[in-house]
């Protein structure tokens, strides 16, 4: 898809004000270098950039020096100060660089590719400066039966610091799934103001899901200790790790640093604290009930271990391995289209419970009311029935020639 911009040159007093505002920074990154990236991710592989004389050229050039558009062609031409994107003679002197269909989007509007991805085609007399649209020049005026979306393009335009704030609150809360449940909505909402924070920083992603398993790891030391107050810390800050879990993820999309390595590393780290929360629960009880609880926490970490291995391999079939966080929204999508059989049915609304956004909730639940050993013979239980019905749906979906490319994916158009 081809994107075109244009960059008015009456928009700026001098080219000091040109460079503040389209090198502002939005969430740690330059305001142009968002608005390219983020339609780089909606499916844009070729820009026609049209560039005033009286702004400076280096500040292109500073723009498009990330590594996030590199493989990105640009072609750059002069902008009249006259130019009018309502008025067809500005389109006419550069009629022949113009795709049948292309994204026109304002300099400065700032958004999350679902809403460029989902733009309906629209006639050129539509254009303005104001709303990004998409425009088939072989749509024709006055046809009755032309498309037209009346939904208004979701964004913020980007004109002064606080409506540079404004927008980076919009992408901190779009920074989510649409797969996102009640649970992991009300975690990224607990988490925002540190998302936008470390937006800012040099931090990455991988960095802070580390930081979540540093935080398990302290969480499983207390649980060793077996007291009921230790019990309370140890669920208080596995639910602060489970908020590191949710934060990496915003920030990966955040910054467009996820990747298919960043996905896996965040699988890898999940299961290593699932490992250290259950072991060190195991050990706490044992301390009062040692033959229970010994062999209690054999059964869940065996059951927990299985179902870690088994998922992650199913995770292989169900979604394409430059793409592994589309896994959860195949699933989903795999159990809807068998909801006619009766465990799919069953599975698909209790699914979500097991998802670490969940479980934090929970623990600290239980934890609370001093229903430990309640958790913990519900979690073995759970762990052995989620690796039995891992195989039995690996069986069923992935053994049978089901094509992933056909289904509809709910993490596909993600922020």
């Amino acid at each position: 898809m081809q994107l075109v911009i244009a960059i008015p040159g009456t928009a700026f007093s001098q080219p000091l004000d040109a460079a503040q505002s389209l090198l502002r920074p939005v969430c740690g990154m330059p305001l142009l270098t968002r608005i390219l990236t983020t339609a780089v991710r909606s499916g844009t592989d070729n820009v026609i950039l049209m560039w005033p004389q009286s702004v400076p050229s280096w500040i292109q050039k500073e723009a498009m020096s990330s590594p996030l558009l590199r493989h990105l062609r640009v072609v750059t031409l002069p902008l009249n100060e006259d130019f009018d994107p309502t008025k067809a003679s500005g389109w006419e002197a550069i009629e022949r660089h113009l795709a049948p269909e292309f994204l026109w989007t304002p300099w400065n509007w700032v958004t999350v590719k679902q809403t460029l991805s989902g733009l309906q085609a629209q006639s050129m007399e539509t254009v303005d400066w104001k709303t990004p649209v998409l425009i088939d020049l072989r749509l024709k005026p006055n046809i009755d039966d032309l498309p037209i979306d009346t939904h208004a393009p979701e964004g913020i335009a980007v004109i002064s610091r606080n409506t540079a704030r404004e927008a980076e609150w919009y992408l901190v809360r779009r920074a989510g799934k649409v797969s996102d449940g009640i649970y992991s909505s009300f975690n990224r909402y607990l988490c925002r103001p540190e998302v936008r924070w470390l937006s800012h920083t040099r931090v990455t992603p991988n960095v802070v899901s580390f930081g979540g398993l540093f935080v398990a790891l302290l969480s499983s030391l207390f649980f060793m200790h077996g007291f009921y107050w230790s019990d309370v810390v140890g669920a208080l800050l596995y639910f602060v790790a489970g908020l590191f879990d949710e934060m990496d993820g915003m920030l990966a999309r955040l910054k467009f640093m996820d990747s298919p390595f960043g996905c896996w590393l965040e699988g890898f780290i999940d299961a290593l604290t699932y490992l250290l929360l259950f072991c060190g629960i195991a050990i706490g009880l044992s301390r009062h009930h040692p033959r229970m609880g010994l062999w209690l926490g054999i059964a869940l970490l065996v059951g927990t271990t299985l179902a870690l291995i088994i998922t992650m391999r199913q995770r292989k079939h169900a979604a394409p391995s430059e793409r592994p966080q589309e896994y959860l929204g195949n699933f989903y999508a795999l159990l809807e289209r068998d909801k006619s059989n009766g465990i799919s049915k069953i599975v698909r609304p209790i699914q979500h419970y097991e998802r670490r956004g969940v479980l934090i909730h929970y623990l600290l639940i239980f934890t609370v009311c001093g229903g430990l050993w309640e958790f913990f013979f519900l979690a073995t239980l759970g762990s052995h029935l989620t690796w039995i019905l891992a195989l039995y749906f690996d069986r069923r979906f992935f053994r049978r020639g089901y094509k992933m490319s056909q289904l509809p994916n709910a993490n596909r158009v993600e922020s």
